[in-house]
């Protein structure tokens, strides 16, 4: 199964101003129409970071996307 879309910039500072506005997690899923675990992740790296942006895929997920591309050939 792949990868859904990504969150915008928007939506993931309307769940930061949900959390700040002392909503639960379990409000601002119903409200926003987002999976919880999402929302969780979301707060969880503001808290961590200090940001909502997306952070870069690591190196190891590079090197197996490269791998996987020369094994299929």
């Amino acid at each position: 199964m792949g990868r859904s879309q990504e969150l915008s910039e928007f939506k993931r500072g309307t769940v930061i101003g949900c959390h700040l506005c002392n909503k639960s997690i379990h409000e601002i899923c119903l409200l926003l129409n987002i999976p919880r675990s999402t929302v969780s992740g979301i707060i969880t790296n503001w808290m961590q970071l200090g940001t909502t942006a997306t952070q870069p895929e690591s190196e190891r997920g590079q090197r197996m996307l490269k791998r996987t591309g020369h094994r299929s050939r």
